[in-house]
């Protein structure tokens, strides 16, 4: 399951929480298919001005950081050069498109790969 967890300055988030989850979502939708709609999980992160530091200080606009969970198997396939650059590409594209241009240089986009077996739902794990 695509699983995005988004952290960026809360004041970013006010007011467009709703059209961040679902530029996130079409972007995933975008790269593995309509079928990944609706078990796409988007989590957004609000962190307070002031919490945030870069370099030892305080940062005064960090750019969202994004960690992508996904299935570990999906960096071994033949096409896994062109999931990897679309995923970190739509997503980029999806924050600047809500937040604004002034984020783009600094859009993190983290793709964390799940070993088989090392993720359960509802206390149990998937089956293969």
């Amino acid at each position: 399951m695509p699983h995005l967890t988004v952290y960026t300055l809360e004041e970013d988030l006010v007011d467009r929480e709703s059209d961040l989850i679902e530029a996130l979502t079409e972007a995933v939708v975008a790269v593995y298919g309509e079928w990944a709609r609706e078990i796409a999980v988007v989590q957004l992160i609000g962190v307070p001005a002031g919490r945030w530091g870069i370099g030892g200080k305080p940062a005064q606009a960090p750019a969202p950081s994004v960690k992508f969970g996904i299935k570990e198997g999906a960096f071994h396939r033949p096409d896994s050069t062109e999931i990897v650059s679309g995923l970190v590409s739509g997503v980029t594209e999806a924050i600047v498109g809500v937040l604004g241009e002034r984020v783009r240089p600094g859009v993190t986009v983290e793709l964390v790969g799940t070993p088989d077996g090392r993720m359960g739902i509802g206390g149990a794990l998937p089956a293969a």
